[in-house]
């Protein structure tokens, strides 16, 4: 059985609540502390408590936990939302599973390949991906998949991590989100990244979507 996260985007159009969020990813990944709050103010006003949060989880596995943790204390701060409750102890056979079908979603045709290829990296990294990554944190039924991966997009344009881009940007198409929309999340970081840093998530994203293969 798959995961609500794991059952594909809810997007047709790139609507202002998930432009917010997905402008909100690139700054938590790249931005000031100044800029982070303000990002905050703003999605705050657009986009829902619970989708913010979620978007503050994810925010380790691409910008690293001193981001995730400045970015969840100015949110605390500006919302004054009380702490969520301790979840239930993890059960990582779940949570492998849960993994494993979202990143197959994810990769597609490409996931038995970046599997071994991250094994031959390090077998714990393997490990860690699939379970912390797309277990524990991408398989969360706070937030769509399609919506976690524009956020994904977002976070490595703006921060240039060009290889993980290209898989995001394949992932998003893998999981239903419709090219308008991913070609529209990705120029609503006009003002937030910089334009040099567009301009290469715009090409790379035009190679992809005309890829015929």
């Amino acid at each position: 059985m798959s995961s609500p996260a794991a059952t594909g985007a809810t997007l047709f159009r790139l609507d202002d609540a998930t432009r917010s969020l997905v402008r909100l990813s690139a700054v938590l990944a790249a931005g000031s502390d100044a800029d982070i709050r303000g990002e905050l103010q703003r999605a705050a006003k657009a986009t829902s408590s619970e989708w913010i949060e979620e978007l503050l989880l994810q925010t380790y596995l691409f910008a690293g936990f001193p981001r995730a943790l400045n970015g969840m204390r100015e949110w605390r701060r500006l919302s004054a939302k009380p702490t969520a409750s301790r979840e239930p102890e993890a059960d990582y056979a779940r949570l492998r599973e849960l993994g494993e079908e979202t990143c197959v979603r994810v990769y597609g045709s490409m996931y038995d390949r970046l599997r071994q290829n991250i094994r031959d990296l390090h077998p714990l990294l393997d490990e860690w991906m699939i379970i912390e990554g797309y277990g524990k944190v991408l398989s969360r039924p706070g937030l769509d998949l399609g919506r976690r991966e524009l956020c994904i997009i977002a976070a490595c344009a703006a921060t240039a991590q060009d290889r993980q881009l290209q898989s995001h940007l394949h992932g998003a198409r893998n999981v239903g989100v419709p090219e308008s929309v991913v070609a529209e999340a990705v120029q609503s970081l006009r003002d937030v990244i910089p334009e040099e840093l567009l301009s290469r998530a715009g090409r790379m994203w035009d190679r992809i979507r005309n890829d015929v293969h």
